[in-house]
């Protein structure tokens, strides 16, 4: 199963107390896990806020980080279709558009849509969109 995981599913990785989304992410041999080089640019945006919300050190958080990383592929968004950008463009534009190159490699590979965010998973199935991912 391909499973595309935006900002939120890694944040919530590291965040979290119990590490239930950081093993789900790294030991998970059924899923094949992908997200936008984008994501990188969001984590490093709020490093700040992540390193002082986690229950984690500094040196402990980036080490997390970075297994969470081997077991993620990074998709070249300048690859996914010009039709799966309008879509995901017409399903985000209302919503958050930060959303919508991991809604547009979503609908490119064919795959399950992972995120925490249920205001934008209930905006989208209200447009008809339900390729989710639910651990």
């Amino acid at each position: 199963m391909k499973i595309i995981v935006d900002t939120n599913i890694v944040f919530s990785a590291l965040l979290s107390g119990d590490n239930a989304f950081r093993d789900e992410l790294i030991f998970n041999e059924e899923a094949e896990f992908y997200t936008c080089r984008f994501l990188i640019v969001e984590i490093f945006k709020n490093k700040e806020k992540i390193v002082k919300s986690s229950k984690l050190k500094e040196e402990a958080l980036l080490e997390a980080f970075h297994e969470i990383l081997k077991s993620i592929e990074f998709y070249n968004e300048d690859l996914i279709d010009e039709k799966n950008w309008k879509e995901a463009y017409e399903l985000c534009k209302d919503i958050d558009l930060k959303d919508m190159p991991f809604v547009a490699l979503t609908l490119e590979i064919d795959g399950r849509f992972g995120s925490g965010d249920e205001v934008l998973k209930d905006n989208l199935r209200n447009k008809g969109f339900n390729r989710f991912f639910t651990p």
